[in-house]
């Protein structure tokens, strides 16, 4: 049994559930060290993607942009391209420059690899790591802009130096909390470990008091180079399109087994992330999980009378929809809506063995939030779990929103939100289920008051 798929017949996008594919680009090249990041396109795309991750981590974030303009949509954007290098290498002295197309660059057809080579070739003394990724937005979404960053980077990077016990972590686009709990996890079990990228430190940094050109923290490019010789990868990328999968590049290359899980959000995911690791490692979990596993136990028993009232709609990025809606399901909550703005062919395979053939959610792809909102309403949902673009659900019908994913950008604390892991998994659920009873509460009395007058008063 197929869930069931809502498609878009329309050509117009009102009010897009995703970002752009370049963005995810940019995030991605924050998780490694000295690294910073240069747009192949108008300033405008820069522009948006600073805004965009100002208003979400609430930390200055430097985005680099080659300026084209209606002189280089005519004869090439090579010129602007390599001033704005010389311009990067001065000014921010990084190791790595990652440069990302976007739809402009890629339109007018500049060979960004060829421009970036014949840089190089001027300049053979120059010690950077330049890694161009072709990021078209027509071609995707935020999130597979970030997958294919990332996989541009181990791609650059890794070799078979040596073999080695140490497993890779790959992480999709999750906040930089969900990223240190999961570091946290892996340190409690004592297991080496290479994550990538990491911006938790980047992204989300400690005040210091003093701007930082490009921030402290990330990947290491010398840790990067060893994946090839790990003894495992587990990708968090169960919806990762193969071609721009990191983890199954390392596999063909380098022959390092692949584990593809679920991320560890809900009971279920966080057992298996903790069981993979453990046969894998031989390691023991750590009695502190245990008992943080416990809490959520208690937790999902506390509040499973509750959530069975709730009937959600789940958006945003695959991989985080997936993850969210096997969560609902585990705690009595039937997600009648699930929705991204991104291809949801790998998505709508794994959510249609979650529930009986006869009640499956209405799946929507390519997803913008007036067909969200069509299918909210048609579907009864009186709840939803996604980012900000997701606030037109409790202008327009009154519907709360948890906010979770990227971008939050009407709250603070975005970068902060919590999910990972038994301890995020529990401060996740206590989220979802005080929204509940709010809603619940504060529109009973108006409710029973209608209930009365549509029976005459008696």
């Amino acid at each position: 049994m197929i869930a069931n798929e809502t498609f878009r017949a329309k050509q117009v996008n009102e009010n897009q559930c995703n970002m752009c594919m370049p963005l995810g680009g940019v995030i991605a090249f924050k998780g490694i060290e000295g690294a910073m990041v240069l747009v192949h396109g108008s300033q405008g795309c820069s522009t948006y993607m600073r805004l965009a991750n100002v208003e979400h981590f609430n930390e200055p974030v430097d985005i680099a942009s080659s300026a084209l303009n209606e002189k280089q949509t005519i004869f090439g954007g090579e010129p602007n391209l390599h001033k704005a290098m010389d311009n990067v290498l001065r000014v921010y002295r990084p190791k790595v420059l990652g440069i990302v197309t976007t739809c402009l660059s890629e339109t007018i057809g500049d060979d960004v690899k060829g421009m970036v080579q014949k840089y190089q070739n001027a300049r053979p003394d120059c010690q950077v790591d330049f890694i161009p990724v072709s990021t078209p937005s027509y071609a995707g979404s935020h999130s597979e802009g970030f997958w294919a960053a990332t996989k541009a980077v181990v791609q650059h990077y890794a070799s078979l130096l040596e073999k080695h016990q140490g497993i890779n972590i790959i992480v999709p686009h999750i906040s930089p909390a969900d990223i240190r709990e999961i570091k946290r996890m892996l340190v409690l079990m004592g297991i080496e470990h290479t994550l990538i990228p990491d911006y938790s430190m980047t992204l989300d940094r400690p005040f210091g008091g003093r701007y930082q050109k490009i921030p402290s923290g990330g990947t290491p490019t010398r840790s990067i180079e060893r994946m090839g010789g790990a003894s495992a990868t587990i990708q968090f990328g169960r919806t990762c399109p193969a071609n721009i999968s990191p983890g199954a590049f390392l596999e063909g290359e380098f022959g390092v087994p692949l584990y593809n899980l679920p991320l560890p959000i809900g009971l279920e995911s966080t057992d298996l992330f903790l069981k993979t690791l453990r046969e894998l490692t031989g390691r023991t979990v750590p009695e502190s999980l245990t008992l943080e596993r416990g809490w959520l136990l208690d937790a999902m028993a506390d509040s499973h009378k509750y959530n069975a009232e709730g009937l959600p709609a789940v958006y945003g990025e695959p991989e985080l929809v997936y993850a969210f809606t096997t969560l609902c399901a585990e705690n009595g909550a039937f997600p009648a809506v699930v929705a991204s703005g991104t291809q949801i062919s790998r998505l709508k395979d794994l959510i249609a063995p979650l529930f009986p053939e006869d009640e499956q959610p209405e799946l929507i792809g390519e997803a913008d939030f007036a067909s969200i909102e069509e299918a909210c309403v048609r579907s009864g949902v009186n709840i939803a779990i996604g980012h900000s673009g997701g606030k037109v659900l409790t202008e327009r019908q009154g519907i709360p929103l948890v906010r979770v994913g990227y971008p939050i950008n009407d709250r603070v604390g975005g970068q902060r939100i919590l999910s990972a892991g038994y301890a995020g998994t529990l401060a996740f659920l206590d989220r979802f289920t005080n929204t509940l009873l709010e809603s619940k509460y504060g529109t009973y009395r108006q409710r029973k008051k209608q209930e009365l007058f549509e029976k005459g008063g008696k």
